[in-house]
C-alpha cells in the first residue's frame, strides 16, 4: 500500500525500513505522532460532534457513526486510511508491548507484545466501507493477546 506522507518519512527516517517503527526514536513518539494525525477523520468526526481523543471510548464512538462518507467515493479510500492509522494510534497507546512497524513496502502495521502483526489500515478500509470489523472491537481482541 503507497501511503504518500510515509514515503516522505522514510526519506527522512531510512533507519525505521522494515524494523520497529520507533527506529532511533527509543519510545516512538515522533512515528506515533505522525500516524495518528488522521485529519480527515478528525473532521468528518468532530462534524459529527464526535472528538478524537485517542481513547477505547473514541472507537466505539467512531463505530456508531452514521457512515455518510460512503457516498463520496473520492473520500473514501483516505478515510480508511486515517480508520486504521487512528485504531493504530489507540491500540499502540493502551495496549502493553504494541508497536508500530513499518514494512519495506510502507504498509504500517501494529506489532503486538505477542508478535501477531494487525494490519489496522486493512481493517480501517473494511471499516470505512461496511462498518465491520468494529474498530472497538479490533481493540478489544488486540488486547487479549
Amino acid at each position: 500500500m503507497n501511503i504518500p506522507f510515509l514515503d516522505k518519512w522514510h526519506k527522512r527516517h531510512p533507519e525505521a525500513r522494515g524494523a520497529a517503527a520507533h527506529g532511533g526514536d527509543p519510545d516512538g513518539a515522533g512515528v506515533a505522532e505522525l500516524l495518528a494525525e488522521c485529519d480527515l477523520l478528525r473532521a468528518q468526526a468532530q462534524d459529527a460532534g464526535v472528538e478524537l481523543d485517542d481513547s477505547p471510548g473514541s472507537l466505539t464512538a467512531l463505530d456508531q457513526l452514521v457512515p455518510q462518507w460512503r457516498d463520496d467515493p473520492e473520500a473514501l479510500p483516505w478515510l480508511g486510511n486515517d480508520a486504521g492509522l487512528y485504531l493504530g494510534s489507540v491500540i499502540v497507546r493502551t495496549v502493553p508491548g504494541a508497536v508500530w512497524q513499518v514494512w519495506p513496502n510502507g504498509l504500517p502495521v501494529v506489532r503486538l507484545e505477542s508478535g501477531r502483526e494487525i494490519d489496522v489500515v486493512g481493517i480501517g478500509h473494511e471499516w470505512a466501507e461496511s462498518g465491520t470489523p468494529e474498530l472497538s472491537q479490533t481493540l478489544a481482541e488486540a488486547s487479549e493477546t
